[in-house]
């Protein structure tokens, strides 16, 4: 393992392969495919369950929506890695169901009920999906509004909008009479001091699957305390298959689909601050071809997902928390979560499996990694220069904005549906607000004052547009090996 870890220390450097396209032993890629996996199955099979239990949906129903949730949170992760054609940011990026389209999907479907209310919300997703599919490409045209300190402040928000999810998962399962109770809270705080010792105390191989070993080692703590259920394995189907239109043929209503492209206009805003996060943490400049791309695949994912009665998809920030703690930077390794996910989908016993990791324990992960990607947004504003400008307020208030539905998540409640939708998530509430600010404060005659997040070439690599505004890299001959950042100031420190 040692000889594996020198050999990843030098491959970039060797073969001039940036680290996001690098391809590790198998061995290394199952088990750091299996922590993304474990990182974010709570919060894949959290979605079903909120809405078959809104429906009133039976147990066995609600079981297929969570193998549908799986299986195209699989074919969406290996999209948005690998790609196809032009879809897909080829970045390690896991998707998986989005939070940000339940209160509208309930919405849609609560006042039907059953499968009804199924058909419903899948019609919506289709139509609406499919909209925003061929929005992509003008949605993207955005980004030049996206500079440090807007991409910083939103990255930000992210991770402390995630948090009071760890700190919910640490209290354990709401309907449980244990939830709040000091046995789930010191199970949390044991996994979290388990992966601080292992960052602490041992290096190379073992510090990169902390998270894994922590919630392996954690839930082996669980068991003496009768934390863990294993019934829920005599009970999964061995397999699963998902059959397009499994609950009838979707229903189609303007209100619904219009609702739902306001959602997925939200989720875009989201997923354009997770891709541009995540490259960030893998060191990677990204052109405004890679994020249309990303967003492309979501909103495919989610028009299919539609079809195979899952829900919208959208890219899992936590897991850009996973990517900067280990600093496993592969595509590849997160393919292989999604081939785990998809095998989830299709053997609902393994993902039954999975599923024995307790609450509390994820959450004490969880911790550690949504702190990392706060951590992540505050070392990007680090970069922004504060002096004779405005980025100081542009911060201040875009934090304030997407703290409130954190902090209060009822205050905009009296406001109209639209604007609640819109508003009461965090991560949208900040983009839109550092995005007006910036436009108020940096931007003079059409010139953006603070760079936008394509302006500034790598000293080595130079990339230029070509006919289609693609980003084309040039590398100088002596130097085979390009630099791939996102824009800094100039000034600060590489």
């Amino acid at each position: 393992m040692a000889k594996w870890n020198k050999r990843r220390r030098t491959g970039a450097a060797a073969t001039g392969v940036h680290p996001v396209d690098q391809v590790l032993p198998p061995g290394p890629m199952v088990a750091y495919g299996l922590q993304h996996v474990l990182s974010m199955y709570a919060g894949v099979v959290a979605v079903p369950i909120i809405v078959g239990t809104a429906l009133e949906l039976t147990p066995a129903q609600t079981t297929y929506l969570i193998s549908a949730g799986l299986f195209i949170s699989g074919l969406a992760t290996l999209l948005q890695t690998l790609g196809v054609w032009r879809i897909g940011a080829r970045l390690p990026i896991v998707q998986g169901t989005s939070f940000a389209a339940v209160s509208t999907m309930l919405a849609i479907g609560a006042p039907l009920g059953g499968e009804a209310g199924l058909r419903a919300i899948f019609g919506a997703l289709i139509v609406a999906g499919a909209i925003a599919l061929l929005l992509a490409p003008f949605f993207t045209k955005l980004l030049r509004f996206f500079p440090p300190v807007v991409t910083g402040t939103v990255i930000t928000v992210i991770g402390i909008s995630l948090l009071p999810v760890a700190m919910r998962w640490a209290l354990g399962p709401a309907t449980s009479p244990e939830f709040g109770s000091m046995r789930n809270i010191g199970l949390a705080a044991a996994t979290l001091l388990i992966i601080v010792l292992i960052y602490r105390f041992l290096g190379g191989f073992f510090n990169r699957v902390a998270i894994l070993l922590g919630l392996v080692l954690g839930t082996l703590v669980a068991i003496p305390f009768g934390a863990t259920n294993f019934g829920a394995l005599a009970d999964a189907a061995p397999f699963q298959l998902t059959a397009p239109f499994h609950f009838g043929t979707p229903t189609f209503a303007v209100g619904a689909i219009i609702s739902m492209l306001v959602v997925m206009l939200v989720i875009m805003t989201e997923t354009t601050a997770d891709i541009l996060a995540i490259g960030e943490v893998v060191d990677k400049r990204l052109s405004r071809r890679d994020v249309t791309g990303g967003l492309q695949a979501d909103m495919l994912s989610t028009t299919v997902a539609g079809v195979f009665n899952g829900f919208s998809v959208s890219a899992f920030a936590q897991n850009v928390g996973l990517v900067a703690v280990t600093g496993i930077k592969s595509r590849f390794v997160v393919a292989v979560s999604g081939v785990i996910l998809f095998l989830l989908g299709l053997f609902p016993v393994l993902g039954a499996i999975v599923a024995v990791v307790p609450l509390p324990v994820l959450g004490g992960a969880g911790l550690v990694l949504f702190g990392t990607v706060a951590a992540s947004g505050i070392r990007t504003l680090s970069k922004v220069e504060y002096d004779g400008n405005a980025n100081l307020v542009i911060v201040a208030a875009a934090l304030a904005m997407g703290v409130i539905p954190i902090a209060v998540p009822e205050f905009y409640e009296p406001f109209p549906s639209w604007f609640e939708v819109i508003f009461d998530s965090g991560i949208s509430a900040a983009a839109i607000t550092a995005i007006l600010l910036n436009l108020l404060f940096n931007v003079r005659r059409g010139h953006l004052e603070e760079g936008p997040i394509f302006a500034e070439a790598p000293a080595i690599a130079t990339f230029e547009g070509d006919a289609e505004g693609i980003m084309v890299e040039h590398t100088d001959t002596d130097h085979p090996t390009p630099t791939r950042h996102l824009h800094r100031d100039s000034d600060a420190p590489r």
